[in-house]
């Protein structure tokens, strides 16, 4: 008998669920790479700006968005992560779903930025629709790129008059 597993994706709103996310953030890949302290991390959940949201499996922590809908690339998934132990199994695709639900309403364009190093990551993103826009080379670490990517529904001009 398959059982069905019940993944909830709820706004972060607790110190414990933000402290949680930010220890995760610090201590797995691409963040540790990236060089990400728990402090920064816990910095960007705290961010009153960005939106940070939780996947939960039986009440566990089992992954966690952030996305930002301010400044120029409006409709930015700026953190997205499954657990260790969660990766490979939907869960990175149905958080990805998720942000563009909330994206799409109010933009038609979703941007994520992935670590040339991030090759996982890379093929998820090309398989949901993203297409490369652009290569910041060396923009967080010395020897990578941040390779932007973006998914569309449509030109921004028709999304705003239509």
């Amino acid at each position: 008998m398959v059982q069905h597993v019940s993944i909830e994706i709820i706004h972060l709103t607790s110190d414990q669920q933000k402290q949680a996310c930010a220890s995760i953030m610090s201590n797995t890949e691409p963040w540790v790479t990236l060089g990400r302290s728990y402090e920064d991390s816990l910095a960007l959940f705290s961010d009153p700006a960005k939106e940070c949201f939780g996947s939960f499996e039986d009440a566990q922590l089992t992954g966690f968005l952030v996305i930002d809908l301010n400044g120029p690339f409006r409709g930015y998934i700026q953190s997205v992560c499954a657990i260790p132990s969660k990766r490979g199994s939907g869960l990175g695709s149905r958080l990805i779903g998720f942000a563009e639900e909330r994206i799409f309403r109010v933009s038609p364009n979703a941007f994520i930025c992935v670590s040339d190093f991030n090759l996982r990551a890379k093929k998820l993103y090309q398989r949901l629709g993203y297409e490369v826009i652009g290569e910041l080379k060396e923009f967080i670490i010395p020897g990578h790129s941040e390779i932007l990517t973006r998914k569309t529904i449509g030109p921004l001009l028709t999304f705003i008059s239509g």
